[in-house]
């Protein structure tokens, strides 16, 4: 699947083995440039090196058992608190309004406060070392968290062609990992991630209520297979409680 992103920025994409280093550097009209061939292009620098742990969007490891964040704020109105910064960070990096939001939602639920058992802080989830990266200076501030998350966004859409599924996977593991294994990495939190953030991306696009949409839809009730007795005719499925 395809983000309809107008690119800021633009790459050109090469395959990428496991384990080697990526170079990135910028041309004389400002285009960034990946490639993990060494490169005698001028200011060209290691920008990943081969054989790194797969990495979170702060940088750390992706790992079994992490304990996610606790929210703490459930006061609704956070939902909608937060609108003007993400309208300027989506709109300065060209990152659909929808996604932002959406990454913002599994991220941390919208709340600044969230801190989750990595390290990762404040509604984009952002780690110390990738808020440093994204030239982020308090990442405890709301603004300067949205505009860092954001902006890692654009890099990772650039860097993937605007493939959304890459995109947010990279956000969750790393782009190293995405990398690594030529796609989304076969991890079950990376995977399941994708899907809730591509499932609200989907939702902010089509309800125009930011509220609303930030809201979960209700689960659908409990399946339950009734047998009757075999004069009775075939069985049949209902919900449960009837």
């Amino acid at each position: 699947m395809l983000l309809a992103l107008s690119a800021v920025l633009a790459i050109g994409l090469v395959p990428f083995s496991a384990g080697a280093d990526i170079y990135h550097w910028k041309d004389a009209e400002g285009v960034d440039h990946f490639t993990n061939r060494p490169t005698a292009s001028p200011g060209a620098k290691v920008y990943l090196k081969g054989g790194s742990a797969p990495t979170s969007a702060g940088g750390s490891a992706v790992r079994p058992g992490v304990t996610p964040f606790a929210p703490q704020d459930r006061d609704p109105g956070r939902y909608t608190r937060f609108d003007e910064y993400i309208r300027q960070a989506a709109a300065l990096y060209q990152i659909p309004e929808a996604l932002v939001r959406a990454v913002i939602k599994v991220e941390s639920d919208y709340d600044p406060r969230a801190v989750s058992s990595a390290g990762a802080r404040g509604l984009m989830q952002l780690m110390p070392e990738t808020a440093a990266r994204m030239q982020v200076k308090d990442i405890n501030d709301p603004r300067e968290n949205i505009f860092g998350g954001v902006r890692y966004l654009r890099v990772l859409a650039n860097m993937f062609n605007g493939d959304l599924d890459l995109s947010v996977a990279g956000y969750n593991a790393g782009e190293g990992a995405v990398m690594q294994y030529g796609g989304i990495p076969p991890y079950v939190q990376t995977r399941d991630y994708v899907v809730k953030v591509t499932k609200f991306y989907r939702r902010y696009r089509t309800i125009a209520d930011p509220l609303e949409a930030s809201l979960a839809p209700p689960e659908p009730p409990p399946l339950t297979l009734v047998v009757p007795a075999a004069a009775a005719g075939p069985a049949t499925i209902v919900t449960s409680p009837p």
